[in-house]
């Protein structure tokens, strides 16, 4: 709430009586400032006195035909250089938020959108160069507690929240896979019953992860529980970790990014696989969605599968 002296000024219209004084303080004249402001010359001097009442204190002193600031006056007329200034400084910020060409677009998606956010961004950003740009990357969990304190423009979730009011906008195709390694027994079967997977050993994501959710909610849809051979922080770990024979694990087929040389793991044809999911645009309900982020919204809708391009790498056969 505003202190007992802000509410001095925000009294009586005080801010069209503080541009009368401004103009008359500046010009040195009451009838200068009326046709400045397109004022009767008797509307300035009402405004003046009303202002100088609200004050306590005399502004102007008036000697022969000439006005002179009092020594309350001239305090009064530096305070109005720098909140005219600040106001000047919050129009520039809002008119960011007006216009899109000088906006800011802060970004927040999860760890497996890293691997084609920046490309989205990138060709953007091409054709809005003026747009100041922030992205941020986390996990789900991560990524919830950023959209619980609004803390960004957009959010981009494979895995909305079901327990905030968010409004969600399909924009692209997130399907999962079972990734294992090319020379994995199962690369070269067909229809792999999701029992097999109770004798692998498995990869599993850290707690707070979309893919580490997904896998829970399919294990527990077939009854079966996995043997979790490691927990892994990133998707470039767990990869690794396959790569290395340490087992198989359930991921985006965005995970292999947009690297189409790599060939040395599979996709296995698992039953129930892939799982189509869809990455969405998500923000709170009620949030006034700024230009630069609509722009990119609608730009994303549009060009997204045309720019995303997915190299799985070697399809089981």
């Amino acid at each position: 709430m505003p202190t007992a002296v802000v509410r001095r000024f925000l009294r009586h219209g005080m801010l069209p009586q503080l541009a009368v004084f401004e103009s008359s303080a500046r010009l040195g004249s009451f009838t200068r400032a009326s046709e400045e402001l397109h004022l009767a010359q008797p509307t300035v001097s009402t405004q003046i006195r009303k202002l100088s009442d609200t004050l306590g204190v005399p502004l102007f002193e008036q000697i022969g035909k000439k006005v002179h600031l009092t020594p309350a006056g001239a305090a009064l007329q530096e305070g109005c250089r720098d909140l005219f200034a600040a106001f000047g400084r919050i129009d520039d910020a809002l008119s960011g938020l007006r216009r899109l060409e000088d906006g800011r677009l802060r970004l927040a998606v999860s760890t497996t959108c890293k691997y084609f956010a920046p490309r989205l961004l990138g060709v953007f950003l091409g054709r809005h160069p003026k747009i100041e740009v922030s992205l941020q990357i986390h996990n789900r969990a991560g990524l919830i507690d950023r959209l619980a304190r609004n803390e960004d423009d957009l959010y981009i979730f494979a895995n909305p929240p079901s327990e905030q009011e968010v409004v969600c906008q399909p924009i692209l195709a997130n399907p999962m896979v079972l990734f294992a390694r090319a020379d994995h027994p199962f690369a070269q079967r067909r229809r792999i019953p999701f029992s097999a997977l109770a004798g692998e050993s498995y990869l599993m994501r850290e707690p707070g992860s979309g893919t580490r959710l997904v896998s829970h909610e399919l294990f527990a849809r077939h009854g079966i529980r996995p043997r979790v051979r490691m927990e892994l922080s990133t998707n470039e770990a767990v990869k690794e970790a396959i790569l290395a024979g340490l087992g198989v694990s359930i991921l985006s087929r965005h995970t292999l990014g947009l690297d189409s040389g790599q060939n040395q793991l599979a996709v296995l044809d698992l039953e129930g696989l892939p799982l189509e999911r869809q990455w969405q645009f998500v923000y709170p309900v009620g949030k006034q969605v700024a230009p630069a982020a609509r722009a990119f919204m609608d730009f994303v809708r549009a060009d997204a599968q045309r720019l995303v391009q997915v190299h799985p790498g070697r399809e089981a056969r």
